[in-house]
């Protein structure tokens, strides 16, 4: 493609444009005027599969700072049976389906990329659009919804209340700066902070899960007292289970993190030496980080719910009450003192506030890996940093207005996880009845349909969450739309190859003036390209003796925006040369090729049009949507945007 010299980007733009896409990687990059194609750095070699389980584990065991509590809430005395429901479906849902998805999409794309192979055009990108959506309610209202609760905590300790009371929301708009200037910072850095307080937080919840059980034990009559309640309560054991699997939708927090475990897949090391293209060792890793923090999750939540609902009086749980959101806080300051509950309390707020970073480095990896490739973004959202900057100021916005309430925003946070996750199941059912396998496929299409009934019973629930979760869809749909008219000039081939014969054409007109005619394909007889030399001539007055190469385009997805171009040339009827493309859009294949001939031959080349038919601006509307429509004009404009320099620029001719 064609480039022009600018002037060195700033200081400023070259460290917000560093690492362009690093955590983009694995799609070819366009080509682009050196002014705004920063150079992206060497590929990171990867961390362990373990360190960056701690990067999503900062979000999925950080529930256990308000999990135990929603339990109690939700299902009372049924606590403890009702999160064993929540870990089968943990076990034997989520961790399969998402273990499946890891082989299916090793390249972090997630269940998205699986389900955006089988939708093409138009309708495929609005699905994506979708799901992003989704995926972006999941992702943020976890950066905010963490912060708010660790705010909470540090407002809630006893020896801060009355410093901090009513400043919650100050609290929460720090903490969620003080992440995104964590992923300015680096992404390394990221992981190493990810690390020390997924460390801390388990061993500190060992001593307390420890400490419970322990007086769980000695306190004898504390069992008993629950089971009597319990049969009381409910009569026997299949009412119990009946209840609790009518409660379990209400515990669905608990099932957060597998997505952003298979989103962050790209920075787990693989083996030496393996490939992108068959990443065996990256998938195996990822399957031991999945199982290993959904295994070390459920043994948590398990033990959690038992010994607070038999340990904390039932009022306690309530809004106001001591334990409201921090029952294992409750428990670590009643039982083991309250110096170890100050340490536990401050974890717990670590924990929370950096829960976020498994969000960030979700979206980081998500949107630029779609977005700019659907031309709905602009070309820098593949940078690290100014998309930190945008998520975090997103962030605050969703923070300011729920007013940092963290039950406010429960309901969204649910219904993007749920979504997800039944979206994840739904892909791996296709796939697998794709690759026939029948036991798999019933396997997944029974989890599908849990999943599935669990986020309709959410959803009717706290129908809130949808409501949000739209609002993201809708926003993110406006403003790739308004990025992809903006973008609608902008030269988007990433390369051009040229066929033998299709070089061969270009070489023998080297010599002499390189002249193209475009030409719409219709019957390709030789009484049309005949005709189309004679009017070309007449039209623009050429002498006879001039000769001409043809150039057809045939447009395949036009919702695709970027792509790389191939040239095929051949001889129609023994005497005229057609040079054939596939694109996604007319215009730039035709000046993508022109810019190339340019290049190669140092010669400037010359194409020429016929007027469109009709109102330029439905015939632009044409172009937007379906890549055609009025070519003749929007190639110019588009080569006009590739090349400054008006002496350098190919000649469009239109008569």
């Amino acid at each position: 493609m064609a480039t022009t010299e600018h002037a060195q980007p700033s200081r400023l733009r070259a460290w917000m444009l560093e690492g362009l896409a690093d955590m983009g990687k694995g799609h070819p990059q366009p080509a682009r005027p050196a002014e705004a194609e920063p150079q992206p750095e060497s590929q990171p070699e990867g961390q362990a599969w373990w360190r960056v389980m701690c990067l999503t584990g900062v979000d999925y065991f950080s529930t256990l700072g308000y999990q135990p509590g929603i339990a109690a809430l939700a299902a009372g005395l049924l606590s403890p049976i009702a999160t064993i429901v929540l870990v089968i479906v943990t076990l034997a849902g989520a961790l399969p389906v998402y273990r499946r998805v890891a082989e299916e999409s090793p390249h972090g794309q997630g269940s998205i990329a699986m389900l955006e192979r089988l939708l093409t055009f138009w309708k495929g990108k609005l699905f994506v659009l979708t799901l992003l959506g989704f995926a972006a309610t999941d992702f943020l209202i976890t950066i905010t919804l963490s912060a708010a609760d660790a705010s909470t905590h540090l407002v809630e300790n006893p020896h801060l209340n009355s410093a901090l009371h009513d400043q919650q929301m100050l609290i929460t708009l720090v903490l969620v700066a003080l992440l995104g200037a964590v992923f300015l910072k680096g992404f390394l850095e990221a992981i190493g902070v990810a690390v020390v307080l997924v460390g801390l937080y388990l061993a500190l919840n060992v001593v307390v899960v420890i400490v419970g059980l322990w007086h769980v034990v000695t306190a004898g009559h504390v069992v008993t007292d629950w089971s009597t309640a319990l049969t009381n309560e409910h009569g026997n054991v299949f009412v119990m289970i009946g209840v609790a699997l009518i409660v379990f939708p209400k515990l669905a927090l608990g099932l957060s993190g597998f997505e952003t475990g298979v989103a962050v897949m790209p920075h787990v090391k693989g083996d030496p030496g393996e490939t992108d293209d068959n990443p065996v060792g990256r998938i195996r890793d990822t399957k031991k980080l999945l199982t290993t923090a959904a295994v070390i999750m459920s043994c948590f939540l398990i033990a959690t719910s038992f010994i607070t609902t038999l340990l904390i009086p039932e009022k306690e749980f309530e809004s106001g009450g001591q334990a409201n959101g921090r029952a294992l806080a409750f428990l670590a300051h009643e039982y083991l003192g309250g110096a170890f509950g100050t340490v536990y309390d401050v974890s717990t707020i670590a924990i929370l506030w950096f829960a976020g970073a498994s969000a960030m480095a979700g979206l980081l990896n998500l949107m630029p890996r779609y977005l700019p490739r659907y031309g709905m973004a602009p070309h820098w959202a593949r940078a690290v940093r100014p998309m930190v900057i945008v998520f975090t100021l997103i962030a605050f916005l969703v923070t300011w207005i729920f007013d940092a309430d963290v039950d406010a925003q429960g309901g969204a946070y649910a219904t993007g996880v749920l979504v997800l996750i039944s979206s994840a199941a739904i892909a791996v059912t296709i796939a697998a009845r794709k690759a026939g396998q029948r036991n798999w496929t019933i396997g997944f299409a029974i989890i599908s349909v849990v999943f599935l009934y669990t986020t309709v019973v959410n959803v009717i629930e706290r129908p809130d969450g949808v409501k949000i979760g739209a609002c993201f869809i809708a926003g993110i749909i406006a403003v790739s739309l308004l990025s992809r008219l903006a973008r609608a000039f902008e030269l988007r081939v990433t390369s051009v190859t040229l066929d033998p014969m299709a070089e061969r054409f270009i070489r023998d007109m080297a010599s002499r003036k390189l002249r193209f005619i475009a030409n719409e394909p219709d019957q390709r007889d030789k009484a049309e390209y005949r005709e189309k030399i004679e009017q070309i001539r007449e039209d623009n007055d050429i002498p006879g003796q001039e000769d001409f190469v043809f150039v057809e385009v045939t447009v395949l997805d036009p919702s695709e925006f970027e792509a790389g171009l191939t040239v095929r040339g051949e001889v129609l009827h023994d005497r005229y040369r057609v040079l054939t493309l596939e694109s996604s859009s007319i215009p730039n294949a035709l000046a993508a090729l022109l810019l190339h001939v340019r290049d190669t031959t140092g010669r400037t080349p010359h194409i020429y049009f016929e007027w469109t038919e009709g109102n330029p601006f439905a015939n632009f509307l044409r172009f937007f949507l379906f890549g055609q429509g009025e070519v003749a004009p929007v190639t110019r404009e588009v080569l006009r945007e590739a090349e400054p320099d008006r002496a350098r620029r190919p000649r469009v001719h239109t008569g």
